[in-house]
């Protein structure tokens, strides 16, 4: 369970403050936000406290940023390999280890998903910024994803969906649950395995996020950023504060 939880912190350094929402609508190259909620008596209106604006109000939206950038891996029905970019994702439980994607039903990932019950995360690092865009930005029902791009699929043989092996980090999962949420739904996936390159291995033999170089998407001008530097270790943070 070491590795598990070495995966699990790797993925919450690239997640920051990941949503849980796919902003990559396959097949629709608008990578827009969908509908949002407005609520028509907090909209534009600015919060005041003491007489000070402290706040501006925004309304109900999912503009939580930055968000994580996955491309997730699975069969159809005839067993042709597909890949799509989502951003609605994250960590959803250690033990049993497990991630969730959420997607929109007309994807075509979305069909895969629920007849094969597993697929694959596949972590990109900066080098593939355009396939990864690509991904996203295409659907898998018109075109071969992997013939256009080059990149290698490579059959799971834990899970019943493929991988990319040109892809630094790839974790395997078996649908573990689903939930209708209401324009996505949820897919949970048990982590089955983590396949990593040696190269982007640190000193613990765990994934080093300056090794891996992931990146990751930002819903309001709909870009690609790389991760930051290292700020300091969250004990050490916190232990200048216990220590008052």
């Amino acid at each position: 369970m070491k590795w598990y939880r070495s995966i699990i912190l790797i993925l919450a350094i690239v997640l920051l403050t990941g949503s849980g929402r796919r902003v990559f609508p396959e097949g629709n190259n608008h990578w827009g936000h969908g509908k949002q909620k407005k609520d028509m008596k907090t909209d534009n209106k600015e919060i005041e406290q003491n007489g000070k604006v402290t706040k501006k109000s925004l309304g109900a939206r999912t503009i939580l940023l930055p968000t994580p950038v996955w491309v997730i891996g699975s069969y159809d029905k005839k067993g042709k390999p597909n890949v799509m970019t989502s951003a609605w994702v994250g960590i959803c439980c250690s033990n049993p280890p497990c991630v969730m994607i959420s997607l929109r039903k007309e994807t075509y990932t979305y069909g895969n998903i629920v007849e094969r019950k597993a697929f694959t995360v596949n972590i990109p690092s900066e080098s593939f910024t355009k396939e990864t865009a690509y991904f996203g930005s295409v659907s898998g029902r018109d075109t071969d994803k992997f013939s256009t791009t080059g990149l290698k699929p490579v059959k799971s043989n834990i899970v019943d969906a493929p991988y990319i092996e040109d892809f630094p980090l790839v974790i395997e999962c078996k649908l573990l649950h689903t939930l209708e949420l209401g324009l996505h739904t949820m897919f949970i996936g048990e982590i089955m395995d983590v396949k990593a390159n040696e190269s982007t291995l640190g000193e613990t033999n765990s994934p080093d996020i300056e090794k891996l170089k992931p990146f990751v998407f930002v819903p309001g001008n709909r870009s690609f950023y790389r991760t930051g530097e290292n700020l300091g270790k969250v004990s050490s943070l916190a232990e200048l504060l216990i220590k008052k």
